[in-house]
């Protein structure tokens, strides 16, 4: 995952001492790091506390982070041992289980898509014929999008069904009632990146989320903007607030997805943690906004520092190969010919990667992206189509 997080792990590290957990040697990070404890598995709690108190008692911890979704209540628990911000796994917990997320904003009044837990396909049918069709097949506790996907009729339904229960990740915990189907909210779809510090939610950046490979909810691009009218709307700014009162976030970082619809805004999910898919990488670009640094300073207690200097707009977009299980041999941008505006273009997948795109591929069947910085989203969008225009892509 470097090329979608070692910015932050470059902007901490200037700022604060970082000692890692992982379950191998560092590489690239160790330019970075003060240290690393080598552990089996970054998932145990018994474990990564251990190891956590061991190394507290010989260099006290001022602050616990982590930003992989898998591991973000391990790393509560963790916080929790030493007694640190962010040491509340219920909460946690509330962000990481969708189902839990939708009882907590219900009991809040909160607005949101109707929701139920499910286990069968009749089970579904019966909580989609409640809502009305179109609804929305979500795994419960996956992120990214991953197994999301939309169906309008019970037979799409019963096709469909059983991709969303299959849809999983070595990191996410089982569930008996592993699906949820949600009553369909329409209109497009933001992200806001906010730190939350002593209860008080300020949001740092908007982003306007593009999705591709209908029905799947796959996210393809994501345009963020220094002058978003959002980050100014105080009914947003008031939703955001009362959605974090409701889950009991008081300390940390949040990424949380809004749908605006003829309802009127409903909220989708919220992550406790930053958002992915590079998101937070244009919000420092575009903002002046440190993701990396106001996530260091409120898990060691500390006021973050949120303040834009910048008014410019971004963009990320990410490709994908044409036809399921693609072997690729080379992916290479002509970068002679890019556009000013793009900031990165480059390949993800290596050479002998065998990939698909949705719905096989998923997250996982990215081959390449490219990153824009330009006065406005517009500007944006034409560059990052220009560097598809100049994306090659040999394939086996």
């Amino acid at each position: 995952m470097r090329a979608y997080r070692d910015y932050l792990l470059r902007s901490i590290g200037a700022g604060y001492r970082v000692h890692l957990l992982a379950t191998a040697p560092p590489t690239w990070e160790t330019e970075f790091i003060d240290g690393w404890t080598v552990l089996d598995s970054t998932l145990d709690v018994a474990q990564m506390t251990a190891a956590a108190l061991e190394l507290h008692r010989r260099d006290p911890i001022h602050g616990v982070l982590c930003w992989d979704e898998g591991r973000i209540l391990p790393a509560s628990h963790v916080a929790q041992a030493l007694g640190l911000p962010g040491g509340d796994p219920d909460v946690v917990r509330r962000c990481r289980d969708k189902h839990l997320t939708r009882m907590a904003l219900d009991a809040a009044g909160v607005p949101q898509p109707r929701s139920q837990a499910v286990a069968t396909v009749q089970q579904a049918m019966t909580a989609a014929d409640l809502f009305g069709y179109p609804v929305v097949l979500k795994p419960r506790g996956l992120g990214a999008s991953l197994g999301v996907v939309t169906v309008a009729s019970p037979e799409q339904l019963a096709a469909q069904f059983a991709f969303t229960r299959d849809t999983s990740h070595p990191d996410t915990p089982p569930y008996e009632v592993p699906v949820l189907v949600e009553e369909y909210a329409d209109g497009p779809e933001v992200s806001v990146d906010s730190a939350v510090f002593r209860g008080r939610v300020s949001p740092m950046f908007v982003a306007r989320k593009e999705l591709g490979y209908p029905p799947y909810c796959e996210e393809v691009g994501h345009y963020v903007d220094a002058n978003d009218v959002l980050l100014g709307d105080t009914d947003f700014l008031q939703l955001l607030q009362s959605t974090h009162d409701a889950l009991g976030f008081i300390d940390g970082v949040t990424h949380t997805e809004v749908r605006f619809g003829a309802r009127g805004p409903r909220i989708i999910e919220v992550n406790g943690r930053l958002g992915g898919d590079l998101i937070p990488y244009l919000g420092l670009r575009t903002t002046g906004i440190d993701p990396g640094l106001v996530a260091a300073a409120i898990a060691c207690g500390s006021p973050p520092h949120i303040r834009s200097h910048r008014r410019l707009a971004g963009g990320v977009r990410f490709f994908y190969a044409d036809a399921d299980d693609t072997t690729i041999n080379s992916i290479s941008f002509d970068v002679g010919r890019l556009p000013a505006a793009i900031d990165r273009a480059e390949a993800i997948a290596p050479p002998g990667a065998i990939v698909s795109p949705p719905p096989k591929g998923t997250l996982w069947g990215r081959i390449a992206l490219a990153t824009a910085i330009a006065r406005t989203t517009e500007s944006c969008r034409a560059a990052l189509d220009a560097a598809q225009a100049r994306l090659t892509v040999e394939t086996s």
